[in-house]
């Protein structure tokens, strides 16, 4: 039994008429040709041959990695071990891991309640200069702020009746001190608003007119691109 031969088998496919050349070439690489079936275009060719035995020093290298393998092993498992019983007396118990500072922890005033102005941010500072209310700056600012609230040294373009009302207005603001000459930036509106919606405070003026001027802040909505209007809920209103 100690001298029975192995083999290892492999199976070729051959177009029909080309089979000579293949039994030649496996037969040169130490395959004997067991079986063939001869179909009507392909032939399909078993081939055989001894397994190649490992060496004695082969065996001897395998079985050598083997066991220095598992003495690494329990090397480091016993290092591992006596590390933790070493450092087990320096683990930071529940109460001082939390008092630790956390690293990704919001800090108090985050910039996400910082009202944007044209001096704390660039991209609103470029929008209240853009040359056409239409610009594309319009949407892309309206869609990343929407919510945050906003501050800027502004004048009122245009007041109009909203509908049929006599004390509800719309608002058209505009960037600077121009009031209805207003030719550059965003074409602010408040929509619907009264006088009082906009918190001019006790000491400011109790009505309003085009081309008075003032310290708008007021909350980012939507951006009508249609009507090129950028529109705004107002927060405070301050004379300057």
């Amino acid at each position: 039994m100690a001298d029975e031969i192995k083999y290892e088998y492999k199976t070729v496919q051959t177009v029909r008429g080309a089979g000579g050349l293949v039994i030649s070439k496996m037969q040169n690489d130490g395959w004997e040709l067991v079986e063939q079936d001869q179909g009507m275009l392909r032939s399909t060719l078993d081939f055989r041959r001894p397994k190649k035995p490992l060496s004695r020093m082969v065996i001897g290298t395998a079985v050598g990695g083997l066991a220095l393998l598992a003495t690494v092993i329990g090397v480091a498992a016993a290092l591992e071990d006596g590390g933790e019983k070493e450092g087990e007396s320096n683990k930071p118990t529940a109460a001082s891991a939390s008092a630790a500072p956390s690293a990704t922890s919001t800090p108090t005033g985050s910039a996400s309640a910082e009202v944007i102005t044209p001096q704390n941010n660039p991209e609103f500072a470029a929008l209240l200069k853009t040359p056409d209310s239409c610009d594309s700056a319009n949407p892309d600012f309206a869609t990343k702020y929407k919510g945050r609230k906003v501050a800027f040294d502004g004048s009122i373009v245009h007041m109009a009746p909203y509908g049929d009302n006599d004390t509800r207005y719309d608002f058209l603001l505009g960037p600077g001190d121009q009031g209805p000459k207003t030719g550059i930036g965003p074409a602010f509106k408040y929509e619907d608003v009264n006088v009082f919606d906009l918190k001019l405070g006790s000491n400011n003026p109790t009505t309003v007119r085009a081309g008075d001027t003032f310290r708008f802040v007021a909350e980012v909505g939507e951006f009508n691109a249609d009507q090129c209007l950028f529109f705004l809920d107002p927060v405070s209103t301050a004379t300057r």
